[in-house]
């Protein structure tokens, strides 16, 4: 093998792989990469939480006609007074 396969390659502030190698150059990668995963992170929660309040909206709605339903068939009186047998 010739010497210059063995040689390693000039010093660079980043691999091959765009990877930094400094100590610097390393922070501020990691620095960038906890911001960007930060940002995402709030763009995640803050969906999960509207999804929430709309599936409790919906939920409400539901309440709302399943209560309307038992009111027009007449079953909420009867639940009444089982309730109040069962006291």
């Amino acid at each position: 093998m010739a010497s210059s396969e063995l040689s390693s390659p000039p010093p660079t502030s980043e691999d091959a792989e765009g990877a930094p190698t400094n100590s610097q150059d390393l922070t501020l990668f990691v620095q960038s990469l906890l911001t960007q995963m930060q940002s995402r992170f709030t763009q995640m929660s803050d969906a999960i939480i509207g999804r929430i309040d709309e599936m409790g909206g919906r939920i409400d709605d539901l309440e709302r006609s399943i209560g309307e339903l038992m009111e027009q068939a007449g079953v909420e009186g009867q639940g009444e007074k089982e309730e109040t047998k069962n006291s």
